[in-house]
């Protein structure tokens, strides 16, 4: 007969199991550091798969060398930076959740409008935007940091965004989706003038 009451045996902890899948201790430390690594740890290399690894994968998960990295769903070239623990948000969680913050003066959101420059999650959980405006004069620095706050409430526990005006903004930071948001409104870019370098 079993006794109910025994304490049972214990289990692998989470990176000891870790390690067992991918037969590697420093693999294993880098999956724990960055769990959006697990898929591709180990994937195209030989040997143990730590070194190429190291310089082919992105903080958010990409296999293309730097977190700044086009992406091939069409995503703008913001450079990207996070130290991911398991339950905490990345970078790309918050590009995501800048997608609801709209431009008042064009009526698009501020990446596809080309305007976050870049998105750094610290050590803490803490993200830092790089972000710019329009124009310097532009009167909305306030209202845009309510939107942002409001639609990272419970992703992050702290924001901060950097304003920057170098390198200043121009049409040419418009997403493929921008533009086409901005057609849909009316605004015509075949007509923009040109100027010279």
């Amino acid at each position: 007969m079993a006794d109910d009451n025994l304490v049972p045996e214990p289990q692998d902890s989470v990176y000891q199991s870790v390690q067992r899948a991918l037969g590697n201790e420093e693999d294993a430390k880098k999956v724990m550091m960055n769990p959006n690594l697990a898929g591709s740890i180990g994937r195209n290399n030989t040997g143990t798969g730590s070194d190429k690894q190291s310089a082919d994968a992105c903080g958010c998960g990409n296999d293309h060398g730097s977190c700044g990295c086009p992406d091939s769903d069409g995503e703008p070239d913001i450079p990207l930076k996070a130290i991911d623990d398991i339950g905490r948000a990345t970078a790309r969680d918050v590009q995501e959740a800048l997608h609801q913050v709209i431009d008042p003066e064009l009526g698009i959101d501020v990446v596809d409008l080309g305007l976050v420059y870049g998105i750094e999650i610290d050590e803490l959980g803490r993200a830092i935007i790089t972000m710019t405006l329009t124009t310097p004069a532009c009167p909305l620095t306030d209202l845009i940091e309510d939107e942002t706050a409001s639609v990272l409430a419970g992703l992050v526990e702290e924001f901060r965004i950097d304003w920057t005006w170098t390198p200043p903004w121009s049409i040419e930071k418009i997403t493929p989706e921008g533009q086409a948001q901005l057609a849909a409104l009316g605004f015509n870019f075949d007509n923009l003038p040109t100027y010279g370098a």
